[in-house]
């Protein structure tokens, strides 16, 4: 459609941000709903990043993960001060990783190198692997890597390291990759770790229900090609779900004591979570900051409207990691179908998305001057732009320089989940890595963003005026603080916007 620093606090309230209901025109300023969010609190402080990133230790998924494919998995990667590392991928027959299918141990060793040029906050690392095991937890799985792997000739040459099914041994690990098993197995099957490339490890306190706020400390590694076939020679600009440390991670955590004594003859078993129907209706903002490939960092807004079916969202891009240097805002609306279930990925809900208006607010001089020297009629009327004045470009069909075409269709998939605590989260699919759009049924996306949260409840326009919350003035964004950036990022940036 501010690198964690408040959770669950509506990033209206950080940013000045705001809903797109527009309810009228007075005297030329704009009237918009409010959304009621919790304010944010004295004891909460900004997530820190750790520069040079301390991996040592013990890291774990806090759920189950959905990668492009799809592929369903928990993680448990152990950092040693020697540099080596053991990792451990579970993967799993459904979307709740309740149904293991194989193991995958993977030995190796990692270096830090330097300061990502490309991903602000990030840190490059060279990594090489010493051992690659698969342990299959049931004969079907086995059946289905082997398959895979006989489908290349460099995969048949990995396959003759597995059993045949009739010879199959629960709890056998099989090396995909040693001294004694040479070549690269995990190119024949699609797997790559070259998530080990790109790090970032920060702190942040983690509110706690009657109880003084927690450290948690998270790792972030390079985010997973949407398109398998890419997988090896993709170099991560993004993150993934992060991993959060064992020994601090946020509580309550259902399934993180059964990842942190898992082994690989030992997939954890999540229980199911608590099923959620597919109800939009109402506010959903990011819960921090979010990284996505090629330079982008945003906070998104969404206001989903069912009983009209309509949609609005507000997309705030910055030029940092912490998301407190705005470089443009774009504000999109238009209607969407009624959902059906996903076929293709158990759990998730198919819709397809219309967009049929759109505004554009530069944010920062270096945006403001691009739009300015664009081809005159791409991006809005006539007239100048200039900093944090928001103007309308559906006449134009979009804005040419931000990629921003109308009107637009993308095949969305969409899931809602409810965390420990009890608040609602909704994912909606991730974008493809490339850059394009889902645009057309066999581009939908198989795996999701990072999940938004429930701010609150959308107005009813069906009631009578006086039932409906108060209008407020748009609050303005004059006040922000502006900080001219160096051209470069912003171009690699905008090449590859994802602004839906």
């Amino acid at each position: 459609m501010l690198a964690a620093m408040l959770p669950y606090v509506c990033v209206l309230v950080l940013f000045g941000a705001h809903t797109a209901l527009a309810a009228g025109e007075a005297g030329g300023s704009r009237l918009r709903w409010e959304p009621r969010c919790q304010p944010p609190l004295p004891d909460r402080v900004p997530s820190t990043a750790i520069l040079p990133p301390r991996l040592n230790g013990p890291w774990i998924s806090t759920g189950c993960e959905v990668r492009p494919g799809p592929e369903f998995l928990t993680r448990a990667y152990t950092f040693y001060p020697s540099r080596l590392f053991r990792a451990h991928q579970f993967y799993y027959e459904d979307p709740f990783c309740g149904e293991p299918a194989h193991s995958l141990l993977v030995k190796g060793k990692v270096r830090l190198r330097r300061a990502s040029w490309v991903t602000r906050g990030a840190t490059e690392a060279d990594y090489y692997l010493h051992k690659v095991g698969i342990v299959f937890h049931s004969r079907r799985a086995l059946l289905d890597v082997s398959g895979r792997l006989n489908q290349t000739r460099a995969g048949r040459d990995c396959a003759r390291w597995l059993p045949p099914a009739r010879a199959w041994m629960p709890g056998a690990l099989y090396e995909l990759r040693s001294a004694r098993a040479q070549g690269d197995c995990l190119e024949a099957l699609g797997l790559s770790m070259h998530e080990l490339s790109l790090v970032r490890v920060q702190r942040r306190l983690q509110p706690q229900p009657r109880a003084a706020p927690r450290l948690v400390e998270e790792l972030y590694l390079g985010d997973i090609h949407t398109d398998p076939a890419e997988r090896r020679h993709y170099r991560p600009t993004g993150y993934q779900r992060p991993l959060q440390s064992a020994l601090h991670h946020v509580r309550p955590c259902p399934a993180c004591g059964l990842i942190a004594r898992s082994d690989v003859h030992h997939p954890p078993v999540l229980p199911p979570p608590l099923a959620l129907p597919l109800r939009l209706g109402g506010w959903w903002v990011s819960s921090g900051c979010e990284v996505r490939p090629a330079v982008l960092f945003l906070t998104r807004l969404f206001t989903f409207h069912g009983h009209s079916r309509s949609w609005e969202g507000y997309y705030h891009h910055f030029s940092d990691p912490a998301c407190q240097q705005p470089t443009f805002t774009v504000y999109a609306a238009g209607r969407y179908t009624r959902g059906t279930p996903s076929t293709r990925v158990r759990g998730g809900t198919e819709l397809v998305f219309e967009v049929t208006r759109a505004h554009v607010t530069p944010m920062d001089q270096v945006t403001t001057a691009m739009l300015n020297f664009s081809e005159p009629r791409s991006c809005g009327g006539a007239g100048a732009w200039s900093v944090g004045t928001e103007r309308d470009v559906t006449a134009t069909n979009g804005c040419l320089p931000l990629g921003i075409r109308l009107p637009h269709v993308e095949y969305e998939l969409f899931k809602m989940e409810q965390d420990p605590l009890g608040q609602s989260l909704l994912f909606i699919g991730q974008r493809p890595t490339d850059g394009s759009s889902p645009d057309t049924p066999e581009k939908r996306p198989t795996s999701y963003q990072a999940p938004l949260v429930l701010c609150g409840e959308a107005p009813d326009f069906s009631r009578p005026p006086q039932h409906r919350p108060l209008l407020q003035k748009h609050p303005s964004t004059g006040g922000l603080r502006v900080a001219p950036l160096p051209l470069l990022p912003l171009v690699l940036g905008l090449a590859f916007l994802y602004w839906l």
